[in-house]
């Protein structure tokens, strides 16, 4: 009985860490990234750094940022930095990733497109 039990728990500990390890994402890592805006006043360029832990998009920096990488490599995010706002969608695929985005800068409405690279 005691046998069974011990091997009852050490499998419980083998599934415990296999699901643990498949919650890693495939697009874990240091991405940087560039905002092109194509229309609106905004600035014509944004550039910065995220990092993305079990598919969770976050900057160490940004008041505000929300961010969602699903296995498939779909992106969703969203940043605010003081009056500025933006959120868009695409994908990763490998080590590098598209999509578009839209929103503001004040008052001035803004979209275009959006490109990352893996570090």
């Amino acid at each position: 009985m005691k046998k069974l039990l011990t091997c009852v728990a050490a499998m419980s500990c083998l599934v415990a860490l296999l699901s643990i390890a498949q919650a890693r994402s495939a697009f874990d890592g240091s991405w940087d990234l560039v905002f092109v805006t194509q229309r609106g006043a905004c600035d014509a360029t944004y550039n910065f750094t995220v990092n993305i832990t079990n598919g969770i998009v976050t900057h160490p920096n940004l008041v505000r940022f929300r961010g969602y990488v699903a296995r498939s490599g779909a992106v969703r995010a969203s940043v605010t930095v003081q009056d500025k706002f933006a959120s868009g969608s695409g994908r990763l695929s490998g080590n590098s990733g598209r999509g578009r985005w839209s929103g503001h800068s004040g008052s001035a409405r803004c979209s275009g497109y959006w490109a990352a690279q893996r570090d």
